[in-house]
């Protein structure tokens, strides 16, 4: 038990270590200048604007919600709270370190008691630009992924019916949910927790990134190198599925479309999203992933199975076009992902309602 409680701390004092002095309405809003558009000056800028788009200086909207300040605020609050874990010792940055790349640095996420979720937790980062969220797209956007971790029994193990009740039982949130929701009379609910987290995760965007700045029009952003990893990465057809804003996460694909890929890579039980559509033809698809600040978000792939991104390429070089990439190639291509990485999201970690007479107890059993 005192290990569980000590990973939470630990993924908390991380997001510590990254934090500005913004307040609680500030959280999770960049401080990245918008890019401004200029003229392409090589042909090869040129090609990837019809195939990639720039990252705003800031983002806070998801569909069906624009987010307020206070709703941010609420968001940032909750997503740090323990206390919507069955054990107290589980927050959703604890598996999503905003610190480190918005992932955890582990293979697969440790959950309640110990138990080990099945796949790789993806980054955070940038999600509010994906298609859907989880591998298998089984949430279609933020609001609907909020609420899966929470009541999850490998994940966070807190009761569906259980998580607005521990949050009227701690007296400071009922002022948070009033701010956050003028206008609505119905009190905390798990609705408006959804919310609340969607729209600080909707705010958790990295601009301003060397490939960004190139697009933009900055023909010195990308060294001569990364210019050259990505003619690669477009005339090798990577960008046929990691492309976009995201450079990445707008579709799915076969991971082995032209081979199957190493068993330790792709193990034949998960069968991704056919599990969601149950149609044969889903069989070892996934959401193509975002690429966006890939050196921050190691282990790759949905396993969680490859720490080094020049084996990565390697794998999804033979696996998805097949193509027996070179030495050479493979350090160019993964020059340009270096280019990736963009601003990183100042969070100030929250200071937290007080616990009340009627707070549930931690339940480790």
């Amino acid at each position: 038990m005192k290990a569980a409680i000590l990973l939470a701390a630990a993924a908390t004092m991380a997001l510590s270590l990254s934090a500005c002095s913004k307040g609680a309405g500030e959280a999770g809003k960049g401080t990245s200048a918008p890019l401004v558009m200029g003229p392409a000056s090589e042909d090869l800028m040129k090609a990837a604007r019809d195939q990639f788009k720039i990252l705003p200086a800031s983002w806070k909207d998801i569909p069906g919600n624009t987010a307020t300040d206070d709703q941010v605020a609420l968001g940032a609050m909750l997503y740090h709270d323990p206390r919507l874990s069955g054990s107290h010792a589980i927050a959703c940055a604890s598996c999503h370190n905003i610190g480190m790349g918005g992932g955890d640095d582990a293979s697969t996420s440790v959950g309640h008691k110990w138990q080990e979720g099945g796949r790789n937790a993806p980054t955070v980062l940038n999600a509010v630009f994906n298609t859907a969220q989880f591998w298998d797209g089984r949430a279609k956007d933020l609001y609907e992924q909020a609420g899966g971790p929470m009541v999850n029994p490998i994940e966070m193990n807190s009761p569906k019916e259980h998580v607005a009740q521990q949050l009227q039982s701690i007296p400071g949130y009922a002022a948070l949910f009033a701010k956050a929701f003028p206008g609505d009379s119905s009190g905390i609910t798990l609705d408006k927790a959804q919310k609340a987290i969607a729209a600080f995760e909707s705010t958790l965007i990295t601009p301003n990134s060397k490939f960004d700045q190139y697009l933009a029009g900055n023909a010195s952003a990308l060294s001569a190198d990364q210019k050259d990893g990505l003619r690669l990465f477009m005339d090798k057809g990577c960008s046929a599925c990691h492309n976009g804003i995201n450079v990445g996460g707008g579709m799915y694909a076969k991971f082995g479309v032209v081979a199957a890929p190493d068993a330790k890579y792709r193990p034949a039980a998960d069968k991704g999203r056919e599990a969601v559509t149950h149609q044969t033809s889903d069989e070892y698809s996934f959401k193509v992933p975002t690429l966006r600040n890939i050196t921050l978000t190691a282990p790759y792939f949905h396993t969680g199975s490859v720490w080094d991104l020049k084996e990565a390429v390697r794998v999804m070089g033979k696996a998805q076009v097949g193509q027996d990439l070179s030495d050479a190639d493979v350090a160019k291509i993964t020059a340009f992902l270096e280019s990736l990485k963009g601003d990183q999201p100042q969070v100030q970690i929250p200071i937290l309602p007080e616990s009340g007479p009627d707070t549930s107890r931690p339940v480790r059993e």
